[in-house]
């Protein structure tokens, strides 16, 4: 597998708030990896440095070998954690727009997607329901053939059955060259088609190992072992 995120002594402040401190760390091709941590541990941060919205205080990011900028965004998919499409558009209308933005975009896989969950192309964003606008967000993120997919808190603000379609969406539709990495706080949902998980806290990275080894290692699952690290 070769690397596809490097950090090295990546650093983060805002003013006097230390949110990410030097923090080293690899990611390979290939995996689907859980950033994992409480409220306020710098996991968005994190996201937010790898796609190129911010910039660090110290040390450096690479993604596939590039400081985050316009290149890296020609290969990353992200999908922040609020809804990011203007309501007045039709799926359509949307679909079309990331046509002409992304070279990678994949049509005929979001009418597809579309088409199995029941939403019309010609429905404008404002009249479907929260699930099924957070269900268009992820379509949208899933039809690029990207290199790395970031997804930022894809199932928190859905209910149960929407969950179920959303990692679906995730675990079939993405390039399986590429690595996936989903922030979330409700771990027991993802677990089961992780291949890594990464703790952090306090802007520090505090575990990074296989879901098989820390199975393995402590006897109990990642979201056990999230309960009795994070404890309170």
């Amino acid at each position: 597998m070769s690397e596809l995120i490097r950090c090295t002594g990546l650093t983060k402040k805002y003013g006097s708030v230390l949110a990410l401190d030097k923090v080293d760390l690899a990611i390979e091709k290939g995996k689907i990896i859980g950033i994992l941590g409480p409220n306020g541990s710098g996991k968005t941060t994190l996201i937010k440095l790898i796609n190129g919205l911010l910039t660090p205080s110290e040390g450096s990011i690479l993604v596939n070998g590039q400081a985050p900028g316009v290149e890296t965004k020609k290969i990353v998919s992200y999908l922040p954690d609020n809804n990011f499409l203007p309501a007045w558009m039709t799926a359509e209308q949307i679909i079309n727009l990331f046509c002409d933005f992304y070279d990678d975009f994949r049509p005929e896989l979001a009418y597809e997607m579309l088409d199995r969950l029941g939403v019309d192309k010609k429905t404008r964003l404002k009249n479907l329901s929260k699930g099924n606008k957070e269900k268009v967000c992820l379509i949208l993120i899933m039809s690029r053939n990207a290199q790395l997919y970031v997804l930022d808190e894809p199932i928190a603000a859905v209910d149960p059955a929407t969950r179920d379609y959303v990692i679906s969406t995730i675990i079939n539709n993405y390039n399986p060259e590429a690595s996936v990495l989903i922030s979330t706080h409700l771990i027991s949902d993802i677990e089961n088609v992780l291949d890594e998980a990464i703790f952090i806290n306090k802007g520090q990275i505090v575990l990074h190992k296989s879901v098989d080894e820390i199975r393995e290692e402590n006897a109990m699952s990642v979201d056990g072992l999230f309960r009795e690290v994070f404890k309170w």
